[in-house]
């Protein structure tokens, strides 16, 4: 199957992401953003926490958007499921991105629906040609409905399925070359797969299609064993950023150049000024970044 590569309007009045660092919005921080006022970059919220009809996490949310850009990251929409998106969540979803015009929306390279159930999991999918072609498709839907591009996300994963014929950079590049969307790439999910099925992950972000990339997420994960004895990750999203994500990052940025860039920090989340301390070291990179360029541009102009 061959898709028409997906060219985006403008978001009209969405404020757009910049190349800073920003956390996700938790609700026991909605007062201290507000009445803080803290200089950072952006906030992300999980979409599906703000399909309700009103309520005080919608107005607190519209405060903050007036303040602050903001970008919805999706964990409902099932882009992988051997069935049809749902409609009605799509929406819904909509309606959401109309009344706060985010920055940016992002989905999973994952799939957590199957027949009429809803699995709280997001699940991985076999690297095949059948696969690639029915997450394009569904790709090109969701941009279609939502008159805008996408991110996708690369998943951390714990097995891998022997049927599978492409590599996940591959599969990637693949998505976005037949629907125009952008991808998301999670660093802490590429050390949490590096990690599980043993290969370098250095060398996974060499091959990833960098250029492409329209956020950057940066999280902890949980440390323990499989049933031989060898390390294994969670992706937990309950604890600072590891040093081995920190060093990947610096790597991507130092190819790449500044990207927005996320902590995620979704449970045993901390208070605020432990959230706004992982941000802050997050733009050091970045500004260590813009410097690096602004330094190089200097050069060539003289």
């Amino acid at each position: 199957m061959m898709t028409t590569a997906y060219r985006s309007p403008s978001p009209g009045g969405a404020a757009a992401i910049p190349p800073r660092a920003g956390v996700g919005l938790k609700p026991q921080h909605y007062r201290a953003i507000l009445d803080g006022a803290p200089p950072i970059g952006f906030f992300e919220v999980h979409a599906e926490n703000y399909m309700g009809d009103g309520g005080p996490p919608l107005r607190y949310l519209a405060a903050i958007r007036e303040r602050y850009p903001v970008s919805l990251h999706g964990v409902g929409l099932s882009i992988g499921a051997d069935r049809p998106l749902d409609r009605e969540h799509l929406a819904r979803l909509k309606g959401l991105i109309a009344r706060f015009e985010p920055g940016l929306f992002s989905e999973h390279l994952a799939w957590s629906t199957h027949e009429t159930g809803f699995l709280n999991d997001l699940l991985p999918l076999p690297y095949t040609e059948a696969a690639l072609a029915r997450v394009c498709r569904h790709v090109d839907e969701v941009q279609d409905v939502l008159g805008r591009r996408m991110l996708l996300e690369n998943p951390s994963t714990y097995v891998v399925f022997a049927e599978s014929t492409i590599a996940e950079v591959d599969f990637l590049a693949e998505v976005v070359a037949r629907t125009g969307c952008g991808l998301l790439l999670d660093v802490a999910n590429v050390a949490v797969s590096a990690t599980n099925h043993g290969y370098d992950p250095f060398a996974y972000l060499d091959a990833f299609p960098l250029a492409h990339v329209g956020e950057i997420h940066l999280a902890g994960a949980a440390e323990t064993l499989d049933d031989n004895g060898a390390p294994l990750l969670i992706d937990a999203h309950d604890s600072p950023v590891a040093a081995q994500v920190w060093a990947l990052y610096g790597h991507v940025v130092d190819r790449l150049g500044p990207v927005p860039t996320l902590i995620e920090w979704d449970n045993d989340v901390p208070e605020w000024p432990v959230l706004l301390g992982e941000a802050q070291r997050a733009q050091a990179v970045l500004s260590a970044a813009m410097a690096r360029a602004g330094g190089r541009h200097a050069k060539l102009a003289g």
